[in-house]
């Protein structure tokens, strides 16, 4: 990357400079004179590194849109804006994410840049990412900012890699995945003036190798990178996730402490299964998480008494399982079962802390439709929808699964994808997906371990080359865990 020239003059060229100002002094005056040192003063100031103030930078806080994270974003902002007012050196522009448009897609980030550089193109030099649970210090990322050029294309993070070729990454780099980095968005992101504007231009006017997305870190790194011709990440030490000296971010949670945990009978648990894996998938459920579920059936194409399973009179299909998890949906709002305030649904290959997802619920409301997992989205740069990752567990409120019903939304057929089947209906109801970074739709190796050992995980996906057992064990199982109500 190419970086501004010095500025640094020769000895030989200071002593000529002199001779000729002498000279031009002699002939005509001290006004020529006066011209010429203003021109060189003017040449000199424009090899000295603009000074960036917080009224150049736009800060966007990465919100969702329920109430829960409209709230916590709010108050990030209200504490970003008290800060800077103590400082007294500008104010920041400070955006909430789900407030920019009605579109729910611009979780995305890629169809907000247009808008961003259409409207603070003129004023800010660089654009800034954080979490709602990210705490900046105003001064130090000023300090940082104003590190690089920024008439040049900067792409700043904390970086992260692949230890191993990753299936969620499509197998990118899979000779030396250390090769690439992406940014850990727990500790903000920046992008510079030069570099925000151009993909701005590439996004409405080329079209997205692929219309899904499935990791937004490193997909957005990948974009950026444009296949070596743009610029990679550079790794910001100050960009931090655990506090140190000198930190300009610090983060928090994904699981923060709302409260007590909802009860374990306000949880529903729905296992999807089938004869071919009743010996196979379901004795590591029952050996793992099933002791910590209060409310739990398993669903079947066949009736097993020794599980015991249900047959919901949908026949099994090789994939999607649109029509048995609608069935599902219509047991858990019938008398059939007790009534609950949330419905988990999990492959019978899901791993899952049920102990950390209902202290996360406690969080949530479930009088409002909420739709919550690890989030994926289908054409979103063209206005396409979101969905939760099946294999990840899907976890809805029953005002979602009642909204849902009532709207007369269903499967094309059977073996329709179920998660994006139910991603398009609640897009087209208004109802928001929400992302949890704790839910995973792959295995442990397939994530950063820098990444994931910071988390307090909530569930894994997949028996492919793993001890499941050991798996959930490790990563999973809490130690000392609370006092179950």
């Amino acid at each position: 990357m190419k970086r501004a020239a010095s500025g640094v003059m020769s000895h030989h060229s200071v002593v000529n400079g002199c001779k000729v100002i002498a000279v031009l002094l002699f002939l005509f005056g001290p006004t020529a004179g006066d011209k010429h040192i203003n021109l060189a003063a003017e040449h000199r100031g424009h090899s000295v590194r603009h000074s960036v103030g917080l009224d150049e930078v736009v800060i966007v806080i990465q919100t969702q849109r329920s109430s829960y994270h409209a709230r916590r974003g709010g108050q990030r902002k209200a504490e970003i804006l008290q800060q800077a007012a103590k400082l007294q050196q500008g104010v920041p522009v400070v955006l909430l994410l789900h407030e920019l448009s009605d579109y729910d897609g611009d979780w995305s980030i890629l169809p907000v840049l247009p808008r961003l550089s259409a409207t603070y193109g003129q004023s800010a030099s660089w654009l800034f990412f954080m979490e709602e649970e990210t705490t900046v210090m105003l001064p130090t990322l000023l300090q940082v900012l104003n590190r690089y050029p920024v008439q040049e294309e900067w792409f700043l993070g904390k970086r992260l890699h692949d230890n191993e070729a990753s299936i969620i990454h499509h197998y990118a780099f899979s000779e030396d995945p250390t090769s690439f980095g992406y940014p850990d968005p727990a500790a903000g992101w920046a992008l510079s003036a030069p570099l925000y504007h151009r993909l701005a231009e590439r996004i409405q006017h080329e079209n997205l190798k692929s219309d899904f997305t499935i990791d937004l870190k490193h997909e957005i790194a990948l974009f950026i990178w444009e296949e070596g011709t743009g610029p990679k990440l550079t790794a910001v030490p100050e960009f931090c996730t655990e506090p140190r000296v000198n930190c300009a971010t610090t983060f928090t949670t994904y699981l923060p402490d709302c409260g007590d945990p909802v009860p374990k009978n306000d949880v529903f648990v729905a296992v999807k299964t089938c004869q071919k894996f009743h010996s196979e998938r379901v004795p590591v459920v029952k050996a793992t998480w099933e002791k910590d579920a209060g409310l739990i059936e398993y669903y079947s194409d066949v009736s097993d008494t020794s599980i015991p399973s249900i047959i919901l009179g949908v026949p099994n299909t090789e994939r999607g399982h649109c029509g048995k998890t609608f069935a599902i949906l219509k047991r858990f709002l019938s008398k059939d079962v007790p009534k609950a305030e949330w419905l988990l649904i999990a492959d019978d290959d899901t791993l899952i802390s049920l102990p950390r997802l209902r202290r996360l619920l406690c969080c949530y409301d479930p009088k409002e439709a909420v739709v919550l997992g690890e989030r994926y989205g289908y054409g979103l740069v063209q206005s396409g929808y979101s969905y939760t990752t099946g294999g990840g567990g899907m976890v809805l409120s029953r005002k979602a699964v009642s909204r849902l019903l009532s709207s007369g939304c269903r499967c094309s057929n059977d073996d329709a994808p179920d998660d994006m089947v139910l991603g398009r209906c609640f897009t087209s109801l208004g109802v928001p997906i929400t992302h949890s970074p704790l839910f995973h739709q792959a295995r442990p190796d397939d994530y950063s371990e820098t990444l994931i050992s910071m988390q307090e995980p909530i569930s894994f996906h997949k028996h492919w080359n793993v001890d499941p057992v050991a798996v959930y064990k490790h990563w999973l199982q809490d130690t000392h865990p609370r006092d179950e109500l």
